[in-house]
C-alpha cells in the first residue's frame, strides 16, 4: 500500500522510510508542509504518517487542507505533542488515529494496517477468493491451506487484486499502488510481478483466476 510520510526530522524520516518500504509500504516522503501538500494534491494517498511540528506549512493546516477535499485518506498523525488536548484537536480535525514520540515501528506499522483495512472498507485482516487466504496482519497467504513463497513484491500486489476484487485494475494503478514516486521502474514491472504470482498461485493449486482484459487491466475473478 502506497503512504505519504510527513516528517522534519531527516534521521527520523529515513528511518521510518526503511522500516515501513521492509514492511510492504511503498513510501512518499516530506520534510515539510509544503512538500506534503503538493503530494497530496497530486495523489490521493490511502494512508499519510503526519508529523504536527513541520516548517513552512502547519501539520494542522496540512490536514485541514487534505480534509477540505474530501478524500477518504486515513491520517495518522504522529507528534511528540503529547497533551491531551493536542490529541483531541488533531482527532476533531480529521486524523483517524495518534500516536505520540517516541514509539515502537511495529505499533506504527500495525496501527497503519488497520487503518489501510478501514480504507478498504474491510472488517477483518482475513480475505479470500477460493481456496486462497491472506492475512493483512500477519502479511500470510494461504493457497489450500498451504504457505505461499511469495517475494514482498508479490504479496502486495495480492493484496490489492483482492482488496478489488471484481474490478478491472489497470497496469498503471497496479503500480502507482506499489511503488512510490521514486522508483525507477516502468509500470511494465507489473506484467513481471503478475507472471510470477500466477505461476505460483497455479502451483499451488489456486481454484480461481486473474484475468487479462487486454488493454484495460487485471480482474481477480
Amino acid at each position: 500500500m502506497r503512504l505519504l510520510l510527513v516528517e522534519d526530522s531527516q534521521r527520523l524520516r529515513e528511518g521510518l522510510q526503511m522500516g515501513l518500504a521492509s514492511a510492504g509500504f511503498a513510501v512518499d516522503a516530506a520534510a515539510d508542509g509544503a512538500a506534503a501538500l503538493a503530494f497530496l494534491d497530486g495523489y490521493d494517498y490511502p494512508l499519510t504518517v503526519l508529523d504536527l511540528g513541520l516548517p513552512k506549512v502547519d501539520g494542522m493546516a496540512v490536514l485541514a487542507h487534505l480534509r477540505a477535499r474530501r478524500v477518504p485518506t486515513r491520517v495518522l498523525v504522529l507528534s511528540a505533542r503529547d497533551q491531551l488536548t493536542d490529541r483531541v484537536a488533531a482527532l476533531d480535525a480529521g486524523a483517524d488515529d495518534y500516536l505520540v514520540k517516541p514509539f515502537a515501528l511495529d505499533e506504527l506499522i500495525a496501527r497503519l494496517r488497520a487503518l489501510g483495512r478501514r480504507y478498504h472498507g474491510a472488517t477483518t485482516a482475513q480475505l479470500a477468493a477460493g481456496n486462497l487466504e491472506l492475512d493483512s496482519a500477519r502479511r500470510v497467504a494461504r493457497c489450500a491451506g498451504r504457505p505461499l513463497n511469495l517475494s514482498p513484491r508479490e504479496y502486495a500486489l495480492l493484496e490489492v487484486l483482492l482488496h478489488g476484487r471484481g474490478r478491472v485494475l489497470s497496469r498503471a494503478m497496479l503500480f502507482e499502488r506499489l511503488y512510490d514516486a521514486d522508483a525507477r521502474a516502468s509500470d511494465k514491472v507489473i506484467e513481471v510481478l503478475m507472471s510470477g504470482l500466477r505461476g505460483k498461485l497455479a502451483a499451488a493449486g489456486w481454484d480461481g483466476q486473474i484475468e487479462n482484459r487486454r488493454g484495460f487491466g487485471y480482474v481477480l475473478g
